[in-house]
């Protein structure tokens, strides 16, 4: 279990650095649609790159903390973050990753947040669980943010007229286009859920320790001795 605190631990470090980096060189990049630093900054939330890994750096802090965590929500952020920092690994090296040279810090940032960050997160879910959290419930709730996430970028695209990713942005691809983009995205979002559904019944407890639970019950399921308290 020390090892998983600890890979947890590191891996809510590289997200808080890819984070601040990205800021920084946000901040110092002049010109564009946002003339003010802080509305360029600002603007950086609203890529799914940096939410992706700010639910799933969150939520592996709080298991660097306290690894065993059985709520519903925390079960749907991490689930969420496990998938949407897979979804993000995954479109930007297929997608976007040749659209752009960068250098420098930009480059730092960039390797934290697409590479590093979705190792991390996948290879830990792989690796440490936790276990015996995937649900066809659990899964209905986990959709909620990327729906949200594409409503609120559409919405706002449609008002000011940014889109954060060429294959959402509908002035130039229309919104049939851009409608089809989304059902391959949400198409790849269900199956990676329901993969990580039979994985997590396959790979048994995790981080969990086995006999743990078993205890548990012993302890909730055993007659109270007469004179005890």
């Amino acid at each position: 279990m020390r090892i998983a605190r600890v890979w947890f631990g590191l891996h809510a470090l590289v997200v808080l650095t890819g984070v601040v980096t990205q800021l920084f060189v946000t901040s110092g990049v002049m010109g564009g649609r946002y003339e003010s630093a802080a509305a360029r900054m600002a603007n950086v939330f609203a890529y799914f790159t940096i939410q992706s890994n700010l639910i799933v750096g969150f939520t592996s802090l709080l298991l660097a903390i306290r690894p065993l965590r059985t709520s519903t929500v925390f079960r749907t952020l991490r689930l969420d973050g496990v998938l949407a920092i897979a979804i993000t690994g995954i479109v930007f090296h297929l997608v976007l990753a040749d659209l752009q040279d960068l250098t420098g810090w930009a480059w730092v940032a960039d390797f934290l947040l697409h590479t590093a960050s979705p190792l991390l997160g996948v290879l830990g879910w792989l690796l440490f669980g936790p276990r015996r959290a995937v649900t066809p419930r659990i899964i209905g709730w986990s959709v909620v943010y990327p729906l949200a996430w594409v409503a609120f970028t559409l919405v706002r695209g449609a008002i000011d007229g940014f889109y954060p990713y060429p294959f959402i942005d509908v002035t130039a691809l229309g919104y049939g286009r851009v409608a089809v983009n989304c059902l391959v995205i949400a198409v790849l979002f269900l199956a990676l859920a329901f993969g990580a559904m039979l994985l997590d019944r396959l790979l048994g407890r995790g981080l969990d320790d086995p006999d743990e639970p078993r205890l548990r019950r012993d302890v909730q399921h055993r007659p109270a001795e007469s004179g005890r308290e």
